[in-house]
């Protein structure tokens, strides 16, 4: 079901730029879920949170099985073993709650939409001891991110001022995007 349905809030936001938003999440926990499958083979929770994503954004209805598996995913990256492999399947469960993204002008629901190519980012930095890793992952969400995605993200407050590594490439990654292209 697409369509121009909408959830408001603040703004409104329709299921059409929630889905291109769920697709950008989506795309960036793709990228990085076998960092988690490779320290946790036995552990489908992240999987199956992307599929449930991938619902989504193919056209399907959000309905509970975004919530929920979206938590278990959660759930699953208190279990990784590594930071890395918890970075990526938090990302997973990123990907299905950003079909519930809420249309409130708060920072913090930015962490929503960047989230997940942040980890994705400080994974490849982890992953290669070289910060430049980082740069260059942020680099190319910003060429992934729709206009469609930038509008959405624009509607929102910036994120607060980093606390943490992924925090610190949210901010670039979200400074990069509000720039004018």
């Amino acid at each position: 079901m697409t369509g121009m349905a909408t959830v408001s809030g603040d703004f409104d936001l329709t299921m059409d730029e929630l889905r291109a938003v769920a697709r950008f999440v989506a795309e960036s926990a793709e990228a990085v879920l076998p960092t988690f499958e490779a320290a946790r083979p036995e552990d489908p929770r992240p999987r199956t949170a992307l599929a449930a994503a991938w619902e989504f954004v193919g056209g399907e209805r959000r309905t509970r099985l975004q919530r929920v598996t979206a938590l278990d995913a959660h759930r699953a990256a208190r279990d990784a073993g590594s930071e890395a492999a918890r970075l990526a399947a938090r990302s997973a469960g990123d990907a299905a709650a950003a079909a519930y993204l809420h249309p409130m002008a708060r920072a913090t629901q930015v962490g929503h939409i960047l989230r997940a190519p942040a980890s994705a980012a400080h994974i490849a930095e982890l992953a290669t001891g070289a910060p430049e890793a980082a740069g260059r992952s942020i680099e190319a969400a910003r060429h992934r991110a729709t206009p469609v995605v930038v509008d959405v993200l624009r509607r929102y407050p910036p994120p607060p001022r980093a606390k943490n590594r992924v925090a610190e490439l949210m901010c670039a990654l979200d400074a990069a995007l509000r720039e004018p292209r």
